[in-house]
């Protein structure tokens, strides 16, 4: 039998559960520490890099906000459960056709690749001063390890990254996020985040630049993935074409996600790094103070547009949905 909804109050078209911004943090942050994850491992990886005393902060630093991250992530998706004392039991078993029982235990298995890695990237002037002998003989231990361990973070990097795409996308009752390349731009939206703090937290010209031309190809990226997110939708059954339209609307409810993903999280930022390596010319030169600016501006507005992707696209996505319910 089918059963047409035709209301939209409580008693006809009930909500269960809405994700508000607490999900949204979560998405962004999780995203965030796969993309510093995979960046810190390429910063490490690259031919002809070498962890000098001004590349360290990049060497080290960011492996140990990686995890950091995540836990603050995972902490704001711990206050949007309902039952808080039961999160325990998503590691009781393991369902291969459920999308969160793999999240949680790719989760497991990547917070000690993140520790292990972030101690044996530890310099030995910070090692010095760790008390801790336990610790430090662990990081000595692992020093050796860094490239292997380096190779691992890349990879599960772009699983979690990937992962809070696919956390949406298998969501068949949201018209906007039941899409295959849903989990691409949140790849793409993490990974260039991560790049972005590279930028920031690099203290050498060389890195900051390598970064910078490595986010421009990945905004590009973020920019073709939408299009064809949005194209997906445009091409789909009614539902799909109504999922995007707070996209494309300039009415005073719907006009802030148009602008502030497409202009503020990509149009801008690209521009930006586009017109520095204009104006800087051979990028084998030293990098002006002018230059620095439109780096770090840039990189802020990646990060800034990151978090809106991620707001907006939660919010979008249940505003809409199957005007029926089959029975």
């Amino acid at each position: 039998m089918e059963l047409s909804i035709t209301g939209t109050n409580a008693i006809t078209y009930p909500v269960v559960h809405v994700w508000d911004w607490r999900v949204a943090i979560y998405l962004f942050l999780g995203g965030l520490a796969g993309g510093l994850m995979t960046m810190s491992a390429i910063n490490y990886l690259r031919p002809g890099k070498k962890c000098g005393p001004m590349q360290s902060v990049c060497c080290w630093q960011i492996p140990v906000l990686a995890p950091i991250l995540l836990s603050i992530g995972l902490f704001f998706l711990w206050l949007d459960l309902e039952r808080k004392l039961h999160g325990h039991l998503f590691y009781m078993t393991f369902k291969p056709l459920s999308p969160m029982s793999w999240g949680a235990w790719i989760v497991l298995i990547i917070y000690p690749l993140m520790i292990l890695y972030a101690l044996a990237a530890l310099p030995d002037e910070v090692k010095v001063r760790i008390k801790n002998a336990f610790i430090k003989n662990t990081a000595d231990a692992l020093a050796p390890h860094l490239a292997k361990l380096a190779k691992f973070n890349l990879v599960f990097g772009v699983l979690l990254a990937i992962y809070t795409g696919i956390l949406l996308s298998t969501f068949v009752a949201r018209p906007l996020w039941n899409s295959a390349i849903l989990p691409l731009l949140f790849l793409a939206s993490g990974m260039s985040t991560g790049a972005a703090v590279m930028i920031i937290v690099a203290k050498n010209k060389e890195v900051k630049l390598f970064f910078t031309k490595l986010d421009i190809w990945l905004i590009l990226g973020e920019l073709l993935i939408i299009a064809l997110l949005f194209y997906g939708h445009y091409t789909g059954d009614a539902a799909h074409q109504a999922a995007i339209m707070p996209f494309f609307n300039s009415s005073h409810d719907t006009f802030p996600y148009f602008l502030s993903i497409v202009t503020i999280g990509i149009v801008l930022p690209l521009a930006i790094v586009m017109k520095f390596l204009e104006v800087t010319g051979k990028h084998t030169d030293e990098v002006t103070g002018f230059g620095l600016f439109l780096m770090n501006s840039s990189a802020v507005l990646v990060l800034i547009g990151g978090a809106v992707i991620r707001f907006a696209l939660v919010y979008a996505g249940q505003l809409s949905g199957y005007g029926y319910v089959m029975m």
